[in-house]
């Protein structure tokens, strides 16, 4: 019997020692820390083999269809000497910084009760429902409002919920989805920008955020992998990590296509490889060859064909939604790159005089005050071109990108321009019962007069009410009859005076109104800027806080307006943070140190 047992355990034994053997080999075929040892299966044949013992499938394995032979590399050289963007903030008084402090206490709060919503609730998940507690799963299931807030943490100074989250970030697994679809402007804001934001703003000591950053950016890069290495914007990712062909799609939005630039430069910055500034020097190259050729010269429409890199074709223009964050970048990739590069700085000026050509218009006003909103061109014929006077709360950001180009390129002038941009938002947020700007409005138009009058009237808002857009030609009724077909109007949709027409009442926690305000706020020290920001937060605040977390609400033009379950991650990656940096001490995320994205990720400026 002893024999026999002696057998048993031998066998036992060597049985335990072989699996063990297989197991480590595995991780050896993988090499440490992901390192680029590889097996001698191709990455697909990695993907799809059954065995149990395979190496993990890594995006930056996968073969390019396509390849680059010869890599863009990031401009070198000096630095060009920028001017310091920042006002030289005075000594404040204590009784303001009393104020100020306050004020910030209270901003923090409500992160908090966001941030705690988020974790009981959803934790790892992309989004917290706040109202019913549930889970969403929008942005590629990776942790969206995790990955968003780590900067914001940082900036607020809870470093111990920066730390819970760090370590959480080892559970994220990039090659993978329950997604069919991939949005790559969004991961690449959301994500990329995150992780390459906190790591710069926690002092680069947290080399998991590089390294998760680079997983990410690998997994992106596949996405640019076309025929004309234009990206696939909205992408089957399955599809390519199984080594399937793909190539851009015929018709692309504007901004999805244009703003890769910050993200992608600076990791190509962080890691010395030059293939991701390579893939947006390809993209920006197309924009600039075709800037002067579209229907608007200086703007490029809404749309744009990627599968054909035309860039040239579409009617309709905008800074709105669609279109926003492209023009947003042109200044800030100028500063990304030390100025080492004149091309950003001549599209923005190019684009910029267009835009205030065609887009910006000034509103007729009850109190006359010099205000501009951002409008929406179509171009039916050469002969037809009609502004649409419609304002929308994504068009918002559009002062901060003027006052930030108008003290990077030495344009002071142009900070009249931005101040008059923030005060239109300003307006629309003041003039609502609610104390919020809705998503989307249209607003009465100046009429255009040789001597450029635009004072109020009743009589100039009730014809605009009942001008269609966007012919913008007066009506035939008498002025009594006018009036009349107005007020109607006015009590049915609910119209404040200079609002036409409420096209989507909701309120959606958007950070662009106060996003401008602070950026102005920095450049030009005014204080005032604080105080409409702390009544703006007030505001959105006594309307939009649940048990959980915040909501966005149905009809500003309302007091207690219904929720709407939804909080995306930019309520705690830009919206709060924003308010934050604008009652902080003016060195926390100076403009003269960081480039912050589209997101509100600061990203470091070379020095």
């Amino acid at each position: 019997m002893l024999p026999l047992l002696r057998r048993w355990l031998f066998y036992t034994l060597l049985s335990a020692a072989l699996l063990f053997l297989l197991f480590q080999a595995s991780h050896f075929l993988e090499g440490p820390h992901g390192g680029h040892r590889r097996s001698h299966k191709s990455p697909i044949e990695r993907l799809t083999h059954p065995a149990f013992w395979q190496p993990k499938f890594r995006w930056r394995d996968l073969p390019q269809r396509h390849p680059v032979a010869n890599l863009t590399a990031l401009p070198s050289g000096p630095l060009v000497d920028i001017p310091k963007i920042q006002h030289d903030f005075e000594p404040e008084t204590q009784e303001r910084r009393v104020e100020r402090q306050a004020r910030l206490a209270a901003v923090r709060e409500a992160f908090l009760h966001s941030w705690d919503g988020y974790k009981q609730n959803a934790w790892l998940q992309d989004e917290v429902a706040p109202v019913s507690g549930e889970s969403h799963n929008g942005f590629g299931g990776w942790g969206a409002t995790l990955v968003d807030s780590l900067d914001t943490l940082w900036i607020m100074g809870l470093q111990k919920d920066f730390r819970v989250a760090v370590t959480a970030l080892k559970k994220i697994d990039f090659t993978t989805t329950p997604l069919n679809e991939v949005n790559v402007f969004e991961t690449t804001i959301r994500y990329l920008g995150g992780f390459l934001s906190a790591y710069d703003v926690s002092g680069q000591k947290h080399k998991i955020l590089l390294e998760k950053a680079v997983e990410l950016g690998d997994m992106l890069y596949v996405a640019f992998d076309t025929p004309n290495r234009m990206p696939v914007t909205r992408w089957d990712w399955k599809n390519a990590a199984l080594g399937g062909s793909q190539e851009a799609a015929r018709f692309s939005l504007l901004a999805e296509v244009g703003s890769f630039t910050l993200e992608f430069t600076r990791l190509s910055q962080l890691t010395g490889d030059n293939k991701w500034y390579d893939a947006i020097a390809r993209i920006t190259d197309v924009f600039e060859d075709s800037q002067n050729r579209t229907k608007i010269p200086g703007m490029w429409g809404v749309m744009v064909d990627t599968l054909n890199a035309d860039f040239t074709r579409d009617t309709t223009f905008s800074i709105g939604g669609m279109a926003d964050s492209l023009y947003e970048y042109l200044p800030k990739q100028h500063l990304m790159l030390g100025g080492r590069s004149d091309q950003y700085r001549g599209m923005y000026s190019t684009a910029l005089a267009s835009i205030k050509q065609h887009i910006f218009f000034r509103p007729l006003n009850p109190d006359n005050q010099q205000l501009l909103l951002s409008g929406t061109l179509k171009r039916f014929s050469s002969a037809h071109i009609s502004l649409i006077p419609e304002a929308q709360h994504l068009t918002c950001f559009a002062g901060g990108m003027v006052a930030l180009a108008a003290k990077a390129f030495q344009q002071t002038h142009e900070l009249e321009t931005a101040r008059q941009l923030v005060d239109g938002c300003l307006w629309a947020y003041e003039s609502m019962p609610s104390g919020i700007m809705p998503e989307a409005f249209h607003a009465a138009p100046c009429e255009e007069t040789a001597d450029g009058n635009c004072t109020w009237t009743d009589q100039k808002w009730y014809r605009a009410i009942n001008t269609p857009a966007p012919t913008k030609q007066p009506v035939d009724d008498t002025p009594e009859q006018t009036m009349k077909d107005a007020q109607l109007t006015i009590k049915a949709a609910k119209l404040v005076p200079g609002f036409t027409r409420i096209i989507d009442p909701r309120y959606m926690l958007r950070p662009e109104a106060i996003e401008s305000l602070f950026v102005l706020y920095r450049i030009t020290g005014d204080h005032t800027l604080q105080d409409k920001a702390w009544n703006m937060f007030q505001a959105i605040s006594n309307a939009t806080k649940t048990t959980i977390a915040y909501a966005g609400i149905q009809d500003v033009s309302e007091t207690g307006s219904d929720w709407i379950d939804t909080m995306e991650s930019f309520w705690t990656a830009e919206t709060l943070k924003y308010f934050y940096l604008i009652f902080s001490e003016p060195d926390v995320i100076s403009l003269d140190d960081y480039v912050l994205n589209t997101e509100a990720h600061p990203l470091l400026r070379p020095k």
